[in-house]
């Protein structure tokens, strides 16, 4: 399932233009655009250029130069105000992933120690079998002394 982007508040709510501008800085960067962008200039310098339509921007071109400023006047604050507002999200997406890291990083420690723990009372109760099965052995070895002992006095005896 793709993951719904963090959504953005501005100063005043939700802040449609700054939605809008992300919108438009989007669409300035497509292929759609240049090449929307560039059919329109060919057609324009092409009109002019045949005199059609009594050319209304002769070679220069002032007028698509200023359809052009115009046009870069406004793509650059947008795509600036589209750019922030990508920083702000990625902020607090790095801020979650972060405070993520953190959690994952206390739970590993929590485990840690766990594991050290049951390690330790693992060494201990092998280490108190150790003694145990040591122990025995003893037992063993005095109960066989003993028997034998006893044997041997029975033995004397008849």
């Amino acid at each position: 399932m793709a993951k719904k982007p963090a959504e953005h508040h501005g100063t005043f709510g939700q802040d449609a233009f700054g939605r809008y501008a992300e919108n438009a800085a989007r669409f300035f960067g497509t292929p759609q655009y240049i090449a929307g962008q560039t059919i329109v200039v060919i057609i324009w310098i092409a009109l002019n250029s045949v005199g059609i339509a009594l050319g209304w921007d002769p070679y220069p071109f002032i007028l698509l130069n200023l359809a052009f400023s115009t046009q870069a006047a406004y793509a650059a604050p947008l795509i600036l105000l589209a750019q922030t507002r990508q920083t702000e999200r990625d902020k607090i997406s790095d801020d979650r992933e972060e405070k993520r890291h953190a959690r994952l990083e206390a739970m590993a420690t929590r485990r840690e120690e766990e594991i050290k723990a049951a390690t330790e009372k693992l060494v201990e109760l092998l280490t108190s079998n150790t003694t145990l099965t040591r122990q025995d052995k003893e037992l063993t070895e005095q109960v066989a002394g003993l028997t034998r002992e006893i044997h041997a006095q029975l033995v004397k005896k008849d």
